[in-house]
């Protein structure tokens, strides 16, 4: 029989209203999609679409979340799309300024 060797990963999530960061227990060698779906993210924020959102882990985004895989500890983040590129905010702000 297998031993299956649990690791312990953090997923979070936030609104400007609410944020969420729940601790779920997952497999060893689980990718960053698999622990999201196995915490209950969903049932604190079912409005959340897995298949649009970006991830990362402690501020670093992964380009492949259903490969890069979790590791003890790690805090996976769920982010939310941008509403406004980040260089047309500074160009608006640095417009009102003059």
């Amino acid at each position: 029989m297998d031993d299956v060797t649990m690791i312990e990963v953090e997923v979070a999530y936030a609104l400007p209203e609410k944020q969420k960061i729940l601790t779920v227990n997952v497999e060893e060698g689980s990718t960053i999609l698999q622990a999201v779906e196995q915490s209950p993210i969903l049932e604190e924020f079912p409005e959340l679409n897995l298949a649009e959102a970006k991830f990362g882990i402690f501020g670093k985004a992964s380009r492949a979340p259903q490969t890069d895989t979790v590791r003890d500890g790690d805090r996976v983040e769920i982010y939310r799309p941008l509403i406004i590129d980040p260089k047309q905010a500074r160009a608006n702000r640095a417009a009102k300024k003059q």
